[in-house]
C-alpha cells in the first residue's frame, strides 16, 4: 500500500487508484509534468487555478532565494511585518481595498472575510448562492452550497442563506424577508466549481446596487478567479465592480507557497476584527516576497500577460465551441472567461440509450470517469468540478503555449468522438491493467437519443428491479463491449460498481387490449449474480434495499425483483417493511415454464403421461410450485434438490413429496379423474393412499416407506439419464448439467438465470430440446428501451408478473417467500388472457428455435416413438 493510502488519505486514495488517476508525479516543469513512469503529462489542472505560471517558475523560486540570501525573519510577529506591509501597500494599490489579512489559504481567508463582515455590521446573516463554493472550513462549508458537503458536518450553522446565481431579483426578494438579519452577500464573480458558471452580464453590478441599498456588504470570493485567471487581475474588475471585501489565495502563492488574504475596504475594517483575529504563520517574510513577485509578473510590462490570457483564453474557447458543435448531443456549453473554461456534458441513459456510459453521465459519475480515461489515453490532465457535476474544468497556466492549447484541443475531439458514438469498451478500456488501449473512433450505430418517457395519472405504477446475470448482459445491453473478454469485461464494471449506485436504466409502458396501461420503471443493482451471492453479509441487500427505496419514491405501487435480488431477500420478505408491495414475480414463471413444457411435448408428439420428470431445484420457490403441476401431468417424479447439504435436502424434499401426494389425495377425493398412466390416476387406485383428512405426518411416511411414483434426491447425475423431461429452477451459478447427464430425447426447461444447462447440450445433444422457461409475448409489444437479450416485446415471466398486477392496479404482496400457491397461479394465467399476454414461442439459450432445429427434433422423436 502507498503511504498515500496508508498515511493520508484512504478513502481518497481508493478513489483515485479506482479511477487510475493515482500518478506519482516525480517533476514538473511549466505545463508539464512526469510521472515515475517518464511518462510526459500535460497538467491543466493546475492546482485549480494554483498554479499561475505552472510548476516551478524560476522567477517564484527567485523570490524565495531573495528571501533566503537577505536572511529574512520567518515569524516575528507581534512586529511590523515588512515584506508583507509590501504586499499589502501593493495588494491596495491594485484592488482599492485599504487592508490586508493575510492567511495560509483560501478557506482560511473566507473565515476572516465571514468575521470581518459580522463585527462590522453587528448582523450574523452570510448570504451565499446555490452551487457557490467557498471551501471546507466551517463558516467556509457553510457559505458553499452543495448538502453533500454540509450534512456530515452538521452544516451550515446558523445564520447562512442561499439565494439562486445570476438573479439579481431572487436577492432582492430575499431582503424583504431577512434584511435587518444579513451581514453580507458573498458570491464568485464566476462560480469555479458549481461548473465555471459565468453569470449575466451586469449581474455583479445588479448585487453591487443591492448591497449598498440595503446597506450590507459584499464579499467578493476571488480566490479561484482572481490574480489574472478571467484575463483581468480580478473578475469583478471587468464589470467595474469594487466589493468591501475580496478574498485572494491559489495563485498568489505563484504554485510554490500557501497563501492567501481578505482585503477589506477602511469604513469596514473594525478594531475589535484588528485586535482579536490573528494567524501564526500568516504573513511570513517569504509568502510575502512570493506575492510581490506574483504581482509584478501579472502586471509588468502594462499588463501584457493578462492581455496574452484573454487572447489565448479566446481562442481556446473557440476551438472548444468547435468541438462541441460537432458533438452537440454529448457536450451541451462551452462556459468561462481567459483560461478558466468548462467544458458540460450532457450525457444521460436518454442521449446515449443502450450504452454504460448514458448510465454513468446519469449518475454524475462520467466527468471523474473522463478524468481518468484522457489522463491515461491523452496524457493529458483535468478535473471534475465540485458542485458542477457534469463540468470538467481546463485550466491551463496563464503562460500556456499555443502548441499546449493545440495538444489539449486534439485530444479532447478525440474523446468526444468516441463518447458520441457511444463507444464504452473505447472510453473505460483505460481500466484494464494489461493498458489494451481499444481505439475505435468511429461511430457504432448507437441507437438514436430518445425522449423520457412520463407517467400518466390514472395509469399502474410499477418498477422492476434486476442486475446484469453475468459478463453476457454487459454485452447484451451495449453493444461497443463485444470487443471485450469476458475478463476485461469484469475487470472493468468491478472497478466502478462499488461507486455505482442502483439505476434507472429505461422506463416503458404496458398497454392492455382492455385499454389499461401501466408506466414503470427497470431499475439495475449493477452487481451480477456471483457477485450478489459472494458479497459481503447484508451488502447486496443494501443494495437491493436502495433500489426498492427509488422505486418507491419515484411513484411505483408495485416492485417486481427479478433473478437474484429475489434470491437475496428471501423471496422479498427481508424488504417488506419499506411500505411497497412486492412479487418475485414467481407465480407467474411456473405457470409460464408449465405451459412451455405442454407447448412443446405436444409439437414433438411427446406422451408426458409416460414420461418421467425430474424438478431440479425442487426444495427452492419456483421448484416447490412447478413439481405440484408437474405431479398432475407425468409418470413418475423425481425431486432433486441441493447437493451442497444432503440431509437437510433430504428433509425439505421428504415434506415436499407429502404435500404433493396430500394435494393429490384431495383433488381425487373432489372427483378429479387423471389421465391413464399420471401419478394421480395411479394413486387413485391405491388401498394405502392416505385419505384426503389425513394430517402430513401420516403422508411423510407414506412418502418414506412406500414405493411410490414420487422420489427424492442430492444428485442430478443419478436422476437425469432416466428422466424424460426435466425443468430446472435454482438459484446456483454456474452450468452443471452437461450433455453426459441427459436421457436421449429428452425436454429440458431451464427457468434457472444465469441458465444451468452448458451450451454444449445445444451443440452436442441434438437429440435434446432445451427450452428457456418463462418467456413471455407482452400485450401491445412494448419498446423496453434497453436490450436485455430478448427483441422488442418479450419479456421474462417474473417481469410478465409485475406488468399484468400493475395493469389490474393489483398493489398487494404476492409470490413472496418459497410458498407459491396454486390459487395465485391460476389467478394470473386468467389476467394472462385478459390483458393479451401470451408464451412467446419456444426459445433456447435466449434465442428463438430455428427450423432446422426442429425438423432434426421432430425426426429424432419419430423415431424414438415407432420404437426405432
Amino acid at each position: 500500500m502507498h503511504p498515500f493510502k496508508e498515511n493520508i488519505n484512504p478513502w481518497l486514495g481508493q478513489t483515485l487508484s479506482l479511477l487510475k488517476i493515482d500518478r506519482i508525479f516525480v517533476k514538473g516543469h511549466g505545463s508539464w509534468l512526469v510521472g515515475e513512469d517518464g511518462r510526459h503529462y500535460l497538467d491543466f489542472v493546475s492546482g485549480y487555478g494554483a498554479l499561475p505560471f505552472g510548476h516551478n517558475p524560476k522567477e517564484i523560486w527567485a523570490a524565495l532565494e531573495m528571501a533566503k540570501e537577505e536572511e529574512q525573519p520567518g515569524f516575528v510577529q507581534p512586529s511590523f511585518l515588512h515584506s508583507a506591509s509590501l504586499l499589502a501597500q501593493k495588494l491596495s494599490k491594485f484592488s482599492g481595498l485599504q487592508y490586508s489579512t493575510f492567511t495560509n489559504s483560501g478557506a482560511e481567508a473566507i473565515e476572516a472575510a465571514i468575521k470581518l463582515a459580522r463585527s462590522a455590521t453587528g448582523r450574523r446573516g452570510i448570504i451565499s448562492t446555490s452551487k457557490g463554493f467557498h471551501g471546507k472550513t466551517m463558516g467556509a462549508l457553510s457559505a458553499t452550497g452543495k448538502e453533500a458537503f454540509q450534512k456530515p458536518f452538521f452544516t451550515p450553522v446558523e445564520g447562512f442563506y442561499f439565494v439562486p446565481y445570476g438573479d439579481v431579483d431572487a436577492l432582492e426578494e430575499f431582503f424583504k424577508k431577512k434584511e435587518n438579519e444579513i451581514a453580507a452577500v458573498i458570491l464568485e464573480p464566476v462560480q469555479g466549481e458549481g461548473g465555471v458558471i459565468v453569470p449575466p452580464h451586469g449581474y455583479l453590478q445588479g448585487v453591487r446596487d443591492v448591497c449598498s441599498k440595503h446597506n450590507v456588504l459584499l464579499i467578493m470570493d476571488e480566490i479561484q478567479t482572481g490574480l489574472g485567471r478571467t484575463g483581468y487581475l480580478f473578475a469583478s474588475e471587468s464589470e467595474g465592480v469594487k466589493p468591501d471585501i475580496m478574498t485572494l489565495a491559489k495563485a498568489l502563492g505563484g504554485g510554490i507557497f500557501p497563501v492567501g488574504v481578505c482585503l477589506a475596504d477602511e469604513d469596514i475594517y473594525t478594531e475589535e476584527f484588528g485586535m482579536k483575529h490573528s494567524s501564526t504563520f500568516a504573513g511570513s517574510s517569504a509568502a510575502a516576497m512570493v506575492g510581490l513577485q506574483v504581482l509584478e509578473m501579472l502586471t509588468k510590462d502594462n499588463g501584457v500577460l493578462l492581455q496574452e490570457v484573454r487572447r489565448k483564453g479566446n481562442r481556446f474557447k473557440e476551438g472548444l465551441k468547435v468541438i462541441a458543435s460537432e458533438f452537440p448531443h454529448v457536450i451541451s456549453e462551452v462556459r468561462g472567461r481567459g483560461l478558466m473554461l468548462g467544458l458540460d456534458f450532457a450525457v444521460t441513459r436518454h442521449k446515449l440509450p443502450e450504452t454504460l456510459l448514458g448510465i454513468i453521465g446519469d449518475q454524475e459519475q462520467l466527468t471523474a470517469v473522463l478524468s481518468g480515461h484522457i489522463l491515461n489515453e491523452e496524457r493529458l490532465r483535468l478535473a471534475p468540478t465540485l458542485t458542477g457535476s457534469t463540468t470538467l474544468r481546463i485550466q491551463p497556466p496563464l503562460n500556456v503555449k499555443d502548441e499546449e492549447i493545440d495538444y489539449a484541443l486534439e485530444a479532447l475531439e478525440r474523446t468526444a468522438r468516441r463518447l458520441a458514438a457511444g463507444n464504452t469498451a473505447a472510453v473505460l478500456s483505460f481500466f484494464l491493467q494489461d493498458k489494451r488501449i481499444i481505439r475505435m473512433d468511429g461511430q457504432l450505430n448507437t441507437p438514436a437519443p430518445r425522449k423520457a418517457l412520463k407517467p400518466g395519472k390514472d395509469e399502474g405504477r410499477w418498477a422492476f428491479i434486476l442486475h446484469p446475470l453475468d459478463m453476457k448482459s454487459y454485452r447484451d445491453f451495449d453493444r461497443s463491449m463485444n470487443i471485450l473478454t469476458d475478463e476485461e469485461i469484469e475487470e472493468i464494471t468491478g472497478n466502478w460498481s462499488d461507486v455505482i449506485d442502483p439505476f434507472i436504466v429505461s422506463e416503458t409502458r404496458i398497454t392492455s387490449p382492455t385499454g389499461d396501461t401501466a408506466f414503470g420503471e427497470f431499475i439495475v443493482v449493477p452487481r451480477t449474480s456471483e457477485e450478489l451471492m459472494s458479497s459481503e453479509k447484508d451488502k447486496g441487500l443494501q443494495e437491493i434495499y436502495r433500489a426498492v427505496e427509488m422505486a418507491l419514491e419515484r411513484g411505483a405501487r408495485l416492485v417486481g425483483l427479478g433473478a437474484y435480488t429475489a434470491v437475496i431477500s428471501k423471496g422479498g420478505l427481508r424488504l417488506k417493511k419499506i411500505g411497497v408491495p412486492l412479487t418475485t414475480g414467481n407465480s407467474y414463471t411456473v405457470a409460464s415454464a408449465m405451459e412451455a413444457v405442454l407447448y412443446a411435448s405436444r409439437k414433438l408428439g411427446f406422451c408426458l403421461e409416460k414420461a418421467t420428470a425430474a424438478v431440479v431445484g425442487a426444495g427452492g420457490a419456483i421448484g416447490r410450485a412447478i413439481s405440484f403441476l408437474a405431479a398432475e401431468k407425468v409418470n413418475r417424479l423425481y425431486l432433486i434438490g441441493n447437493p451442497a447439504h444432503p440431509e437437510r435436502t433430504y428433509n425439505r424434499l421428504l415434506g415436499q413429496a407429502a404435500r404433493i401426494y396430500q394435494y393429490l389425495s384431495q383433488k381425487i377425493a373432489r372427483g378429479t379423474i387423471y389421465p391413464e398412466g399420471t401419478i394421480g390416476n395411479g394413486l387413485a387406485g391405491k388401498q394405502d393412499l392416505p385419505g384426503p383428512e389425513e394430517p402430513l405426518t401420516v403422508f411423510q411416511e407414506f412418502a418414506q416407506n412406500s414405493r411410490g411414483p414420487i422420489s427424492i434426491s442430492s444428485s442430478c447425475s443419478k436422476h437425469l439419464p432416466s428422466a424424460d423431461v426435466a425443468i430446472v429452477a435454482t438459484s446456483s451459478i454456474g452450468e452443471f448439467i452437461t450433455p453426459e447427464d441427459l436421457k436421449f430425447g429428452a425436454i429440458l426447461c431451464d427457468i434457472s438465470r444465469p441458465p444451468n444447462v452448458s451450451r454444449r447440450v445445444y451443440e452436442e445433444r441434438p437429440d435434446v430440446l432445451v427450452i428457456d422457461g418463462g418467456v413471455i409475448e407482452v400485450a401491445g409489444n412494448p419498446d423496453w428501451g434497453w436490450n436485455f437479450g430478448f427483441k422488442r416485446g418479450l419479456a421474462y415471466g417474473c417481469m410478465s408478473e409485475t406488468f399484468l398486477l400493475a395493469l389490474e392496479k393489483d398493489y398487494r404482496d404476492i409470490s413472496l417467500g418459497t410458498d407459491l400457491n396454486l390459487e395465485t397461479i391460476n389467478y394470473l394465467q386468467k389476467l394472462e388472457k385478459k390483458h393479451g399476454f401470451r408464451l412467446a414461442g419456444l426459445r433456447s439459450f435466449d434465442r428463438p428455435l430455428d427450423e432446422d432445429r426442429w425438423s432434426e427434433l421432430l425426426a429424432i422423436h419419430q423415431h424414438i416413438e415407432s420404437g426405432q
